[in-house]
């Protein structure tokens, strides 16, 4: 039985599933980090190593609300700052996270928001 804390867990998982996605500039991914304050997301451009988009959980439209809600907002914020940008399609890392709750509604945001995921 090996002894391996719940963050060296995630970082296996993490690791695994960035093995498989990889963000271009025409379909960026989208990166999830889940905190127990907020979450944050950014649209990465994997082959020119940079950043198209992000939001945080500490903006100010953000912040008051419940941590849900608060994720499928972030996930319309980043559709809307994506499609300004110029995307239209994107790949969905769930950072080693399990595909539910936050970062579920996350991934359903960015859908609503007109972002196909």
């Amino acid at each position: 039985m090996t002894l391996s804390t719940k963050p060296a867990q995630r970082l296996r998982r993490r690791r695994r599933v960035r093995a498989k996605v990889h963000g271009t500039p025409e379909r960026p991914r989208i990166s999830v980090f889940r905190s127990n304050r907020g979450i944050f997301a950014q649209l990465v451009d994997d082959v020119a190593g940079h950043t198209v988009a992000s939001v945080s959980w500490t903006e100010a439209s953000l912040r008051d609300l419940g941590p849900t809600e608060q994720a499928s907002e972030a996930g319309k914020l980043l559709a809307q700052r994506a499609q300004a940008a110029g995307v239209q399609r994107a790949v969905f890392d769930r950072g080693g996270y399990r595909y539910h709750g936050r970062v579920k509604a996350l991934a359903e945001g960015t859908r609503e928001g007109g972002l196909a995921v």
